[in-house]
């Protein structure tokens, strides 16, 4: 047997993590701890656990006064005592089996260094249909991301990078290597892109990632207290999503392919991070916002690149000062 530590980060969320908890209470195969951090400001969620009673489940609550999900999630990494370290939201809320099929993938193979699952979505009440895939959570050669975890079908496969609201670890691939989540990550709260750091520097040292759709949790997109509003265009959360995934993917990938993907960033783009024929094909049905989107997706590279081009002059400075 291993032991199991469950993780969820919260902010001013208390219904949600409330539904998150209920939840945990009902899984087939119980956590061995479970750790919420919660902001010194989140007046909302103390008072629930003042006024609430989630027994049996085995609660710890951990203080974090710096904003963002990169804090609250390495709070907890410091002070989790489980074998297999397991993340979810306060807005989502795991099947039954969620933990039991975590645990027999690491029983099963001791290269495993994480495991993840899909999430299904619902607004408002009601399941969304994003339609069906078997390509997942892969990085592909010129740089792009595909993720696609909430509409993840088929049998489990081997995947580049997980999704946060449904992903787990094996304690000692990411202790061995002394890895946490990028503090380097823009945001004050959500921290886009902030799970590729540690997938990819896991695969890097030789561990394997799982997604399997059987494990799953359902995923119920609550209000964003920061700049990302989800619903609509907020400059500063763009910015932000494509300077987290520029630094992330130019440190990632090899010196012959940093060129190629940001040539491919810069001249095509994906729908959400446009580049210029992105900005093209969107120019007919949204006009203006088409180019709005592309000059600060151009300005999110920028600021992603001058972020990785720093951090090597400070490496280069620590090398040259430790001879």
């Amino acid at each position: 047997m291993m032991t199991i530590t469950a993780i969820i980060p919260t902010y001013r969320r208390p219904k949600d993590l409330t539904r998150c908890l209920e939840a945990l209470k009902q899984q087939t195969r119980p956590a061995d701890e479970v750790l919420v951090t919660v902001r010194d400001i989140d007046n909302d969620t103390w008072a629930l656990f003042k006024e609430s009673n989630f027994h049996p489940l085995p609660i710890r609550t951990l203080t974090v006064t710096v904003s963002g999900v990169v804090a609250a999630l390495n709070a907890a990494l410091d002070a989790a005592k489980g074998d297999i370290i397991t993340v979810t939201d306060d807005d989502a809320a795991p099947h039954p089996d969620w933990l039991e099929r975590i645990e027999t993938y690491y029983l099963s193979d001791d290269r495993l260094g994480g495991v993840g699952g899909r999430d299904w979505v619902y607004w408002q009440g009601k399941l969304l249909d994003h339609g069906d895939t078997e390509l997942v959570g892969q990085l592909q050669w010129f740089g792009r991301v595909i993720g696609n975890h909430h509409r993840g079908v088929g049998t489990a496969r081997e995947v580049d990078i997980l999704k946060g609201v449904n992903m787990s670890f094996r304690r000692s691939a990411i202790a061995e290597a002394q890895l946490r989540f990028d503090e380097r990550m823009l945001g004050t709260g959500a921290q886009v892109n902030f799970e590729m750091a540690l997938c990819l520097a896991l695969k890097r040292n030789g561990w394997k990632l799982v997604f399997d759709p059987a494990i799953a949790v359902d995923h119920y997109p609550a209000q964003r207290f920061d700049e990302d509003k989800r619903d609509r265009l907020n400059e500063v959360a763009l910015v932000n999503a494509v300077h987290n995934e520029t630094l992330v993917l130019l440190e990632h990938l090899p010196p012959e392919r940093r060129a190629v993907f940001m040539a491919w960033a810069i001249l095509v783009g994906t729908q959400e991070s446009l580049g210029f024929v992105q900005c093209l094909r969107f120019l007919p049905k949204e006009g203006k916002l088409a180019v709005r989107k592309w000059l600060t997706s151009l300005r999110g590279r920028w600021l992603g690149l001058q972020t990785w081009q720093q951090c090597l002059r400070e490496a280069s400075k620590k090398e040259i000062t430790s001879k």
